[in-house]
């Protein structure tokens, strides 16, 4: 039962790191001399401009970095619910609470994640950008956004059907 309790631990913390990292990391969209993600963009890795209301898509970008910051606070929210719930718990009982928090960040980094996959062209073909951005790939934060999203759900799932034990 410990090892199943370890192993539930090392997966939400992996969620949560996957989140924080494709939260802030600057990889959504990469190219040869540029990366971009839902806060800057950058070309040469050193000459960084922040995507603000001068943009006109920006209006796009905002519900993304919501989501994407309120998928991660949820789930590190979660976590702290499943070790309070550890404690408070009677036996037999299902971590309910912790599922639901944990099912509500996966939602969010999926919204997230699906807003940037149908508005990828339009963000890059906006003014706020260099004429060779929208000649870029998906980058690995982007990749990791749903990653995250498929570890949140499996998490989610797994403490609506976790039951404590002694």
């Amino acid at each position: 039962m410990l090892i199943l309790l370890a192993f539930i631990i090392v997966f939400h913390i992996t969620s949560a790191a996957l989140l924080f990292i494709s939260t802030i990391d600057n990889a959504w969209w990469v190219g040869k001399d540029f990366s971009t993600d839902v806060w800057k963009v950058c070309v040469n890795i050193t000459n960084c401009t922040a995507i603000n209301e001068n943009n006109s898509e920006y209006q796009s970008v905002h519900p993304i970095q919501a989501t994407m910051i309120l998928s991660t606070i949820l789930c590190c929210v979660a976590f702290l619910v499943f070790i309070l719930q550890l404690f408070r718990l009677k036996q037999g009982e299902r971590f309910v609470l912790t599922s639901t928090i944990q099912l509500l960040s996966c939602l969010c980094v999926m919204i997230a994640a699906s807003i940037y996959t149908n508005r990828h062209e339009d963000l890059h073909m906006s003014n706020g950008y260099d004429e060779f951005v929208p000649s870029g790939q998906y980058g690995y934060s982007f990749i990791l956004a749903w990653i995250a999203f498929a570890f949140t759900l499996i998490s989610g799932v797994m403490y609506l059907v976790l039951r404590k034990r002694k």
